[in-house]
């Protein structure tokens, strides 16, 4: 009988790895919320010294820099200390921070906090997604995902109603008790993480083949033991196709710069971008400085300004959960496609509306009406797509034995973009003022060309079904090619199954306890039901 995990097997194993990577979302989420808020905090800025625009941008922007280099740190140490293992890693690591920044009384002592807690969600945003896609099957991979991201604003739409409900406490704790409360997820990490099992691919690249048996055979459940044909099966995809792609005998320099195999390179790229593409929406504009935004570029009261961020985040939330509805029944390329091109219609609304306002050609009220109705549906285009599929689309394109790493690059491509965006903003809300929402206009609109011609569809794909697209090494532009583009799983892949499936019956691989210290000789397929 399987080992179970954490009192489970099967769909409550699932839902338990599932709660582990969405806390890691939801601890992000809160992060992104919280310190814009606390930025307008009157005693924060006292403080603080009240620090210039400029230095609140660097503060601020800061903790970014501390994601990236967390992030870059899991292309060496996430396959070596596994994915559980590296979130509870993390996870302390962000606890560290949080202690820090609650006790500040400085700008550099908050600073060096937000560096520390941002080396923990490095480490933790690059390995979360990994885990997830790697123990789920073909058919939930990406509803799993949106639920992740659904957290994450959970998380988010937290930090707003926190601060809002704290900004009538006087004195520091108004503040401290919000960055304070970032540890309550370590805690809730420490009751997951130690008891969840470790990817199976991974398991299996490292020759770890008792344990990988014994998790493949606990996420398939109702009853399944390592010996059973479903989990040799399942064992059988993975193995095979790390042998084929003879992926273990490159370096890692060769595989990045375009000498391994399927495509090694351009995988990363598609997923460095795709994780870009997030950033540069604009949407770090309005998660990190909404309420800054609503006081200083729209003139509310500053009540008025956090009831209308907590308001939009719930927005935000409710459409986050509505794109599970639509990630798998749609895709990755058209979901993508179209929340692009809404989010490109709501910054050009933004534009016109400040720009009438400014140059006093209509109601200034009515107009910055209409602006704050240009975020809200901002907030719900973008949560249909631009969310989550840039989260899903690197843990799933990456080749089989640099998954990780392509995550680990593809968030570190996050962060810096995200530096770059949270730093530029106050800056620019003061020297261009309307002029700068047509940036992420502009930025928005370009995904929808780049998506159609280079971004294959991923899904009602196994992740062995897209390696084995990129060994045949197909051209750059996919908009023609109807196996980069059909959403309906391939025949291809099916029919390759079919003829694996059958020798596999034929030829049945070594049971779990045969295979220890012995290589195993199996056959490439694709069933991928994982």
């Amino acid at each position: 009988m399987a080992r179970k995990y954490l009192g489970g097997s099967g769909e409550s194993l699932t839902i338990c790895l599932s709660l582990a990577a969405s806390t890691v979302l939801v601890f992000y989420g809160y992060d992104q919320g919280v310190f814009g808020n606390i930025l307008v905090s009157e005693d924060f800025l006292r403080v603080m010294g009240h620090p210039s625009t400029s230095m609140q941008g660097l503060m601020t922007s800061v903790y970014n820099l501390g994601c990236f280099v967390g992030a870059m740190s899991t292309i060496w140490t996430g396959d070596y200390l596994g994915r559980p293992r590296t979130i509870i890693a993390g996870s302390t690591i962000i606890a560290i921070g949080a202690v820090i920044q609650t006790a500040s009384y400085s700008v550099t002592q908050m600073m060096i906090g937000r560096v520390v807690a941002g080396l923990g969600t490095g480490m933790n945003t690059a390995t979360a997604g990994v885990w997830q896609a790697e123990t789920s099957k073909m058919r939930s991979r990406g509803k799993l995902v949106v639920i992740q991201m659904a957290n994450c604003i959970f998380g988010f739409s937290i930090s707003n109603w926190l601060t809002l409900g704290l900004s009538f406490v006087p004195g520091s704790i108004s503040w401290r008790l919000p960055l304070a409360f970032q540890i309550v997820f370590t805690l809730i990490i420490y009751c997951l993480c130690p008891f969840l099992p470790d990817s199976p691919r991974l398991l299996i690249r490292k020759g770890k083949y008792d344990e990988a048996f014994s998790v493949l055979a606990a996420l398939e459940g109702d009853g399944a033991t390592e010996a059973s044909p479903s989990v040799r099966s399942q064992f059988a995809i993975i193995q095979e196709v790390l042998q084929k792609e003879n992926a273990n005998t490159y370096t890692f320099f060769q595989l990045i710069t375009g000498r391994g195999p399927s495509g090694a390179l351009r995988r990363m790229l598609l997923g460095a971008w795709m994780q870009i593409s997030n950033q540069i929406s604009g949407i770090n504009v309005t998660s990190y400085y909404q309420t800054y935004i609503l006081i200083h570029a729209l003139n509310f009261s500053p009540l008025k300004a956090r009831i209308l961020a907590a308001a939009g985040s719930v927005d935000y939330l409710i459409f986050s959960c509505l794109a599970y509805f639509v990630i798998e029944r749609y895709g990755r390329r058209r979901v993508m496609m179209c929340s692009a091109a809404a989010c490109s219609i709501c910054w050009i609304v933004i534009t016109v509306a400040q720009n009438l306002s400014l140059n006093n050609h209509g109601d200034s009220h009515k107009l910055g009406a209409l602006a704050v109705a240009a975020f809200f549906f901002f907030w719900a285009s973008f949560a249909m797509g631009v969310l989550n599929v840039p989260w899903l689309y690197p843990t799933e394109i990456g080749h089989i034995n640099l998954r990780a790493q392509t995550a680990s690059l593809a968030m570190a491509s996050n962060w810096m973009s995200n530096f770059i965006v949270v730093q530029v903003t106050p800056a620019g809300l003061d020297t261009l003022t309307w002029r700068f929402w047509i940036i992420w206009a502009v930025i928005c609109a370009a995904f929808v060309p780049i998506t159609y011609f280079f971004y294959p569809e991923t899904a009602n794909r196994s992740l062995e079904d897209i390696d084995r697209f990129f060994a045949e090494k197909p051209g750059y532009f996919v908009h023609r090619n109807r196996l980069a583009t059909q959403l309906k799983r391939p025949e291809l892949f099916v029919e390759a199954d079919a003829r694996v499936v059958e020798k596999e019956q034929r030829h049945p691989s070594l049971p779990a306890e045969g295979n220890k210290g012995h290589e195993v000789q199996l056959t490439v397929y694709g069933v991928g039901s994982r």
